[in-house]
This record gives C-alpha cells, structure tokens and sequence, in this order.
C-alpha cells in the first residue's frame, strides 16, 4: 500500500472515530430503530383495553440504573413520553409532579423521555422536578410505542390498558385519582 493511501485511511479512521465519540450518533441509531422496528399506527386512544403482551423492554435510568419493564409486570404503571422540546409535555409536568409526589411509593411512574440525557438533566434541575426519568435503551413494545408526545398510557395490574392519551392532560385531576385509587384496589 502506497503511503498517500495509507494517510488517507487514517485520517478517514480518525475523523470516523472523532465523530463517533464527540457526536451523539448512538441516540440518532437508537431512536430511528426504534420507530422502525416499534411502528403502530393505530392511535393512542384506541389502545384503550387492549393487553400489553410484551413486557421485555430495556430502559436506562437518569442516573445510568437499567431497568426491564419485566420487573414492574403485575404493578400499576403510569407511563409517560415526554421531550423537553414538547410545549404539551412541559405543560403537563407540574401536575405530573404532584400526582407522582402523592403515588410515588404505590404506583410504578416511568417517565420516558424522547431527548438527550443532558437537556433532560439540566430541565429536571431548572425546573427542580423529582421524576424517575429513563430513555429507551430496546425496542419499545409495539402496543405502547406512538410517534407523538406527549402520550401517556395507565397500566391496570392484569396488563390492560385503562388510559391511553396522546396530548397534554391535567394528570392531577379528581378522575385520574379516583381511576389509579381504584386500580390499586383491584
């Protein structure tokens, strides 16, 4: 090999490398498979009643912790997808915060946010929110994956979706109460 090819290669070997280490392309890699391989086009809100069948989901935490949606199978699970760059979704976390703050320790949350790490870090402590915040790390189950955000689904304990809504929701109202009181009673 001739030195003017091999200089080359080297350089496109580091320039590969750079952009790879110093650009978030895994996020880009992640999200696309994602809505490739989890596409439903049915609309949310008929997913109402339909079982989730698939609980084999992998999601990473905030603070790097990996969960498998397996381990909260047979909980009530508040399901949320969320972006910092979503006008609805900022405008349903206040009321979000106060329904976690009171069901915290009895229903399962899991805020999923469709954004990178560090502008989701940096809104939580701005904003001083205290949510268990993951990122999709595997294919989202087809049954809850949706393109649009916000979109938030409520879990009964048999895997029977009881709300499924895509759009902002007072998520602190007297109904989703009496729904997640009555839930955690079946």
């Amino acid at each position: 090999m001739n030195k003017k090819l091999y200089t080359i290669i080297v350089i496109l070997l580091v320039v590969f490398s750079a952009a790879y280490i110093f650009t978030p392309i895994d996020f880009y890699v992640r999200k696309y498979a994602n809505r490739l391989l989890s596409y439903n086009p049915k609309p949310a809100d008929a997913r109402i009643n339909e079982k989730v069948t698939s609980y084999d989901w992998t999601l990473k935490g905030l603070d790097g912790e990996i969960i498998n949606l397996k381990q909260h199978k047979g909980q009530v699970l508040f399901i949320n997808f969320w972006a910092t760059w979503c006008p609805p979704c900022i405008k349903e976390m206040p009321g979000l915060q106060n329904l976690y703050n009171d069901y915290g320790d009895k229903i399962t949350f899991l805020f999923i946010a469709r954004d990178k790490e560090k502008r989701v870090e940096a809104f939580l402590v701005k904003k001083e929110y205290e949510l268990p915040v993951y990122f999709e790390s595997g294919l989202t189950p087809k049954t809850l994956y949706h393109t649009s955000l916000p979109t938030t689904y409520i879990i009964d304990k048999e895997s029977n979706i009881r709300v499924a809504k895509n759009g902002a929701a007072d998520w602190n109202s007297e109904s989703i109460r009496t729904l997640l009181e009555k839930l955690l009673k079946e």
